[in-house]
């Protein structure tokens, strides 16, 4: 399934109010980064109450650029949230961490764009989705690393489930990430422009669903 998800990285709370609201009649599905100061060097939002006004008409996912994602799952899932991905860089059990993650709702782990995919030790059928960061995880607004692409197309060969690319998302960038294999495409700057939010999300979609490619996979 082919899914167009918009991005939240946001310090303060009227402003991802305001987006989501922009959002809400014409997506399903919301991105949201928790970034801490020690992932990255620019810190997000992080309580995750004021979204429950959100949480029955959007299905939320929390993408954890922090240290130890292990330890904010519950309070994020207590709010509504129900997918929750975690960078393996920080992450001391990242087991653990799925074992919790499927307890609580859908579960991903992410990688940065200079890891490599044989960091993730875990079974991938464990996982409901993998992300594949094509910048380096922190900020928006980058330029796309093409060379990241190479990891979502090893990642296919080994699996169906979903794979997400983040970062330096746009008409251009999208065609080469689903050709690639990815089927799940996380935009923020792009989308964001103006009055045109819903035409680029719809745009954005239709690109992504005229290129994707899920080559058949190849033995483990």
């Amino acid at each position: 399934m082919i899914i167009v998800l918009p991005g939240l990285l946001e310090e303060k709370w009227d402003e991802i109010d305001k987006k989501i609201q922009l959002l809400q009649p014409f997506t399903s599905e919301i991105h949201i980064d928790l970034i801490d100061e020690k992932f990255a060097k620019h810190p997000t939002f992080f309580d995750p109450q004021p979204f429950k006004k959100h949480t029955n008409a959007i299905f939320f996912e929390l993408h954890m650029m922090v240290d130890n994602p292990l330890q904010y799952m519950k309070p994020w899932a207590d709010a509504g949230f129900k997918r929750f991905i975690g960078h393996i860089e920080n992450m001391p059990d990242p087991e653990e961490f799925v074992a919790e993650g499927q307890l609580l709702g859908e579960v991903g782990l992410a990688i940065d764009a200079k890891t490599p995919i044989e960091k993730i030790k875990v079974n991938l059928d464990d996982l409901d989705c993998v992300l594949v960061m094509t910048v380096n995880a922190g900020m928006s607004g980058q330029t796309f690393m093409p060379e990241c692409l190479r990891k979502v197309q090893e990642l296919r060969k080994k699996t169906l489930i979903p794979i997400a690319v983040d970062g330096g998302i746009n008409q251009e960038t999208i065609v080469k990430a689903a050709n690639a294999g990815a089927n799940r495409f996380i935009v923020n700057s792009v989308l964001f422009n103006k009055e045109k939010i819903k035409k680029n999300y719809k745009l954005l979609t239709k690109i992504a669903e005229e290129h994707i490619q899920l080559p058949p996979m190849t033995s483990l």
